[in-house]
């Protein structure tokens, strides 16, 4: 989030929980991307808040009462207010359950894959429009196609993410794997480690594609427990993966903390996947 936004988002969350009978006198950023994450004290609540023009929250909100339903290790929102996203001040908030967190060494590959496969149980049970992963790789390739919106980024570095980008996507999509509603990035940074277990969060990035898109977010370990992953298909799901998360970090308007370091580092990783498994981008 934009610096000039974050305290009028901060404020926003106080004033939402406020409003609602929950104590805000303090609030702890615990995340700062596209959306803003905060603790709010001392009512000890999760409140994350976006733009309102981003229009994700509604679906968040949706999806994830569905998932707790049905039993999914997936964080739920906050039993004290309804379940629902407030507006205010140009902004969406939500109020979720606040977890404490426990050391992430205490969960094992094996209690990752297992989390993760529980959680796709579920997805497979829910109903929702949702875009297929290689939309949101089309959505990369245009913007490294576009150097209006990607000007730093140099020609030979265009060209490897562009390449890379449209011929996985055509590589995974000739393979015919099975598919199902995906988290779309259950990697580290959106799992909760609570003494109750692995909680998923954040599906804003929700589409459909097969499990080992999934997978490749999570770190390497984990789909080697997972139970009849196609090892081949998901290296190729990592390059693929990788490589879209780079595009992100060119964006001009990238709002990513350290965004453009990880854009350097990430390209470089990139090409010596490429350069290691060459036939997953060269089909």
């Amino acid at each position: 989030m934009q610096a000039s936004e974050v305290q009028r988002a901060v404020s926003a969350a106080r004033s939402v929980a406020s409003s609602l009978g929950l104590p805000a006198d303090d609030a702890v950023v615990l995340q700062d991307s596209n959306k803003l994450t905060l603790r709010l004290l001392p009512c000890d609540v999760l409140a994350r808040v976006s733009p309102a023009a981003h229009q994700v929250a509604q679906f968040e909100v949706r999806l994830a009462q569905q998932l707790a339903g049905s039993g999914c290790p997936v964080a739920v929102l906050e039993p004290r207010v309804e379940p629902r996203v407030y507006g205010r001040d140009g902004f969406e908030v939500t109020l979720w359950t606040y977890y404490e967190p426990v050391a992430p060494g205490e969960i094992s590959p094996a209690g990752y894959a297992d989390a993760l496969k529980r959680l796709h149980a579920g997805m497979r049970a829910v109903e929702v429009p949702t875009p297929h992963f290689t939309d949101r790789a089309a959505e990369a390739e245009a913007l490294v196609a576009s150097r209006e919106r990607s000007p730093a980024l140099a020609d030979a570095d265009r060209e490897l993410l562009g390449d890379t980008l449209r011929r996985l996507r055509a590589v995974i999509g000739a393979r015919g794997a099975p598919e199902q509603v995906l988290h779309g990035e259950p990697h580290p940074g959106n799992v909760l480690t609570t003494k109750n277990g692995l909680l998923f969060i954040d599906f804003e990035t929700c589409c459909r594609g097969p499990v080992e898109f999934d997978l490749a977010h999570a770190p390497e370990e984990v789909g080697e427990h997972y139970p009849d992953a196609d090892q081949d298909l998901l290296r190729e799901c990592r390059t693929l993966m990788l490589a879209m998360i780079t595009a992100w970090r060119w964006d001009r308007d990238d709002q990513l903390p350290d965004g453009r370091r990880l854009g350097v580092e990430w390209l470089a990783q990139l090409r010596a996947a490429v350069d290691r498994n060459g036939s997953d981008a060269r089909g």
